[in-house]
């Protein structure tokens, strides 16, 4: 396939050396890029949320050989007007929180990375929805199943994809540790251990805020023991225990978890036993144990590199930016349909609402919840 930049020299050529040809009209460069943008299936991105992390994915955007930065969407202004000057962005694909229903209007863009607060998703995403235009939410989808299936429900109305953040399901190390386990060499898989957490900082971040987070440790770092719980054993829960404990009320309010302790059950007799933490660090650990074998991630869920080990050795996968190659692949499934090994699509995030759900109420009651995905 012809490159971006070869289509764009052969065509920028062939406009300059038939300049007053009659009847022709006059063609711009952003004609001609927009052509070219058609002709390689380029994804064209706009970021919502221009935090922390929304720097890392444009930053990872640079890299991207079927994914560009094309847009930003902000309630801060001189945040976006950095990004144009940054990031060559024009300011007519730069919106805030209050009029970015007009990118329906925008040609220029094909879909929207929301990476905002928790609670803020549902609302963002179904008006990214009904404005026509691809959806790619950050993790946790929404702050529980109820908003994530009507986000799912939006998108498909609309007849756009939506996806979601989870970079590890293209991570090399993970995916050697699946197909391990796929083909059987890790014999009948019997335990699942997920170790999530970190000690968090600055007590007024919107982080440790219920109605901008959802709960605390997690909806931020627990979802990943529960994500890799399931694609690691490669089956679904189906019921939960849970257990919470909090050193510090002060900081960690009602309805934000610092520590929970909990234990999914599966279909085949497995089971996990899972921590997420707010008040620990040096925890990002997945440990999957079989009849014949096991294997270990240490870092597992970091940035990177991820690190690991099987009873046959060192995994020895490249490492490349998470979110560039998450953004390539992303693009991929929205143009060719591509089906990941895991998926990431708004299916996927709902399954990991319903069983936070669960544990939420485990926590609550004292009891074993049925998960229902």
């Amino acid at each position: 396939m012809t490159s971006r930049r070869n289509f764009l020299q052969k065509i920028s050529a062939t406009a300059f050396a038939l300049p007053f040809l009659p009847g022709t009209g006059s063609l711009t460069l952003p004609d001609f890029e927009e052509q070219a943008y058609q002709q390689g299936k380029v994804l064209r991105v706009a970021i919502m949320g221009l935090g922390s992390y929304g720097t890392r994915v444009a930053e990872a955007l640079q890299a991207c050989k079927r994914a560009k930065l094309v847009g930003a969407i902000s309630g801060t202004p001189s945040k976006l007007k950095d990004w144009q000057t940054k990031y060559n962005i024009p300011a007519k694909n730069c919106y805030n929180y209050e009029n970015f229903d007009q990118i329906k209007n925008n040609r220029d863009i094909d879909a929207v990375y929301v990476i905002t607060p928790n609670a803020l998703h549902r609302d963002q995403v179904i008006r990214v929805a009904k404005a026509g235009k691809h959806a790619i939410c950050e993790k946790p989808m929404a702050i529980n199943a109820k908003e994530g299936q009507e986000m799912v429900d939006a998108c498909r109305q609309a007849n756009v994809k939506l996806l979601v953040g989870y970079r590890l399901h293209f991570e090399p190390n993970t995916l050697e540790i699946i197909r391990m386990r796929k083909a059987g060499e890790l014999g009948k898989v019997l335990f699942f251990q997920g170790l999530s957490g970190f000690r968090i900082g600055d007590p007024n971040q919107w982080r440790l805020k219920k109605e901008l987070a959802g709960g605390g440790s997690m909806m931020d770092i627990g979802i990943y023991s529960i994500n890799g719980a399931r694609y690691m054993i490669g089956e679904e829960p189906t019921w939960v225990t849970a257990q919470e404990t909090k050193t510090d009320p002060v900081k960690f309010k009602e309805g934000v978890d610092e520590t929970i302790q909990f234990q999914l059950g599966f279909p085949s007799g497995a089971v996990a036993s899972c921590l997420s933490t707010y008040s620990m660090n040096n925890l990002d650990r997945f440990f999957l144990n079989g009849d014949k074998g096991y294997a270990e991630l240490f870092p597992a869920t970091g940035y990177g590199p991820i690190k690991g080990r099987t009873h046959k050795g060192e995994l020895t996968g490249p490492h490349t930016t998470h979110q560039t190659v998450q953004m390539d692949e992303m693009a991929a499934i929205i143009f060719d349909n591509k089906q990941p090994v895991v998926p990431v699509d708004g299916l996927e995030g709902l399954k990991d609402l319903k069983i936070i759900d669960a544990i939420f109420q485990a926590v609550k009651t004292g009891r074993k919840v049925d998960v229902k995905i």
